[in-house]
């Protein structure tokens, strides 16, 4: 019998897009004899996800659809790198432990674009920290007093520069807990943070299909994935896969796929949502919303990024035939998760840009955000 391998990756973030994006790369790495390693799960909201996957013991499936070079692809697609999955509220200590472990290299996250807000009332006495900045300070105050060689940070949220700013973020809320001088230099100096890019469309739960019976956590993603990752000082190429891209900077990357892809989805829901939409793919089949749409990435965002990263009209085609894929529901509702803060990262740089570039405003997202961006009625933030 294999000897299991060891839990060498702690994951802040429970939902659908790590596991059927790093959490699969990880386990097809795995099968390619890479020994990446197991990830063990932590979710800092509601225990559903969290019991779902210890009742699976960490196994689930990844529905990929969508269309390759005009073939048809839809295959599923099992993953078993998930260890264990902890709910932060009661199992902390089971956390501080794989903290303590020598066999721990990583931290992976996915906390969402707000992600890196630290509470008011955060103290170092907290049982369970509140905010994600606190509970990786806390991860990592464990495993330094325990002489442990430091972690591997890579954040996934979309946040420009996330690695940078969450490495600030946790060094200056070790400054107001007190840290000691040798505790500060191994979150800042003895630890690699790497910034990354995340791309990939993932949807969740299909309406229907024979796994649902005996998986509930069966997610449906697109067959489109890229995961670039910045190197950094001295860092370790730690996984090899297709989806992977290693680089010494993320930023174009960042740029392109933020603005264009992501801005295209919070754009299409202030426009698609009070005209009576409801999916993206539905939106797309509209010839004026999808005219609409076209104009908005071509004219206003694609110049804006011209020269600042590879392609960016290849890349704003690429991403129309995506956004109509027929085979994912992409709920619009689902974009509109954590609004304010998604339009802070992903409209409102192209709009002061474009003023600077042009000496004008761009017509189309200067009336989407002339109520700065609110959510349309109807939609829960």
């Amino acid at each position: 019998m294999p000897v299991p391998l060891p839990e060498t990756i702690l994951q802040f973030g429970s939902g659908r897009f790590l596991r059927a994006f790093a959490d699969l790369f990880i386990h097809q790495a795995n099968n390619r004899n890479q020994r990446v390693g197991r990830v063990v799960v932590v979710q800092s909201t509601a225990a559903d996800r969290a019991g779902a996957l210890a009742n699976a013991s960490g196994k689930y499936h990844v529905l990929i659809r969508g269309l390759v070079e005009g073939e048809v692809m839809d295959i599923v697609r099992p993953c078993e790198s998930v260890s264990r999955a902890l709910v932060a509220k009661t199992q902390w200590p089971q956390v501080l432990d794989l903290a303590r472990s020598p066999d721990l290299a990583t931290v992976l996250s996915n906390t969402t674009e707000a992600g890196y807000e630290v509470f008011a009332g955060e103290s170092p006495d907290n049982a369970v920290p509140r905010s994600f900045p606190a509970k990786l300070l806390a991860v990592l105050r464990v495993r330094h007093a325990a002489g442990l060689p430091g972690l591997r940070i890579v954040p996934c949220e979309l946040r420009e520069g996330n690695a940078g700013l969450l490495r600030k973020i946790v060094g200056d809320l070790a400054e107001k807990f007190g840290a000691t001088e040798t505790l500060l230099h191994y979150i800042r100096h003895g630890c690699s943070w790497h910034e990354t890019l995340v791309d990939r469309i993932v949807t969740g739960t299909p309406a229907e299909h024979p796994l649902l019976a005996s998986d509930p956590l069966l997610t449906v993603c697109e067959p489109y994935a890229l995961f670039a990752i910045q190197r950094g000082v001295g860092g370790k190429e730690w996984i090899d896969h297709p989806a992977v891209v290693w680089t010494d900077d993320v930023l174009p990357y960042f740029l392109r796929k933020v603005r264009i892809l992501n801005g295209g989805h919070t754009a299409l829901l202030l426009r698609a949502w009070p005209r009576g939409f409801r999916q993206v793919g539905e939106a797309l089949q509209d010839p004026e919303m999808r005219a609409w749409l076209e104009k908005l990435l071509f004219e206003e965002i694609v110049p804006v990024l011209e020269g600042r990263c590879e392609n960016p009209a290849n890349f704003a085609s690429e991403v129309l035939d995506r956004f109509a894929n027929p085979f994912l529901q992409h709920k619009l509702a689902d974009i509109a998760t954590h609004h304010a803060s998604k339009v802070q990262v992903r409209l409102v740089p192209t709009l002061a840009e474009y003023e600077v570039k042009f000496g004008k405003k761009p017509p189309l997202l200067s009336e989407l955000m002339a109520h700065g961006g609110a959510l349309p009625a109807g939609l829960e933030p």
